[in-house]
């Protein structure tokens, strides 16, 4: 089943121009654009089915993840083999990589990220502040921090998901998003990024929102 107006949801993502230093790699005047927005439409009908009630929301994609993706903390390697131990991005699904995939190295966070989600068996829904891919100017395969601006052009798309998929609870992931949430009006939780050898304190965190039943894991199916 299809999320409620995932389909739109989709298209006024798209619709957001690239500017300098800000791709956005959903633009349909991009033609290869369109792989990533199927994908999109199949993590969110993929993660309609398992109903998660928590929303952890990171930065920004990075250019060897969502970038080439086009979903949320992964990367090509996660299309290429089988399922995860939630029966996501399996073969037969309909995922594709488009052709600017090929020589991309894989994104290590959305490794990181997915192995602590397995261990906690805790799935929840994954977006982030800003949905586009923020990078230096003149210099698309880098990553940067998006501004405060760029978080809050952001700010519709992760409220709106919160309603699509009735999120209780919505997690930050690093200061971006917390900051990104806390400009929102909501005193959010926050977790540390996994990058840059934030794994540790990334499972950590979410542990103890577990332990404290902040949050709780849902069923993977």
């Amino acid at each position: 089943m299809k999320a409620p107006s995932a389909d739109g949801f989709v298209e006024r993502l798209a619709a957001v121009p690239t500017v300098p230093g800000l791709n956005n790699f959903f633009d349909r005047s991009v033609p290869e654009n369109a792989v990533r927005r199927r994908n999109l439409e199949l993590y969110l009908e993929e993660m309609r089915d398992r109903s998660p009630k928590v929303l952890l929301l990171g930065e920004a994609p990075g250019f060897r993840g969502m970038r080439i993706t086009g979903v949320p903390f992964t990367n090509r390697t996660m299309f290429q083999g089988p399922a995860n131990s939630f029966g996501l991005f399996g073969p037969g699904k309909g995922y594709s990589l488009p052709p600017d995939a090929a020589d991309v190295a894989a994104e290590p966070t959305a490794t990181v990220m997915w192995g602590v989600l397995a261990e906690l068996q805790f799935l929840p829904l994954l977006w982030s502040a800003c949905p586009w891919h923020t990078h230096v100017p003149g210099k698309p395969q880098s990553n940067r921090t998006p501004t405060a601006a760029e978080a809050r052009l952001g700010t519709l798309f992760w409220q709106e998901l919160a309603e699509l998929f009735a999120i209780q609870t919505v997690v930050a992931v690093g200061n971006v998003a917390h900051r990104s949430l806390l400009a929102s009006g909501m005193d959010a939780p926050k977790v540390r990024h996994p990058a840059h050898g934030g794994r540790s304190g990334f499972k950590r965190g979410l542990e103890e929102l577990l332990l404290a039943g902040s949050i709780t894991t849902q069923p993977s199916t």
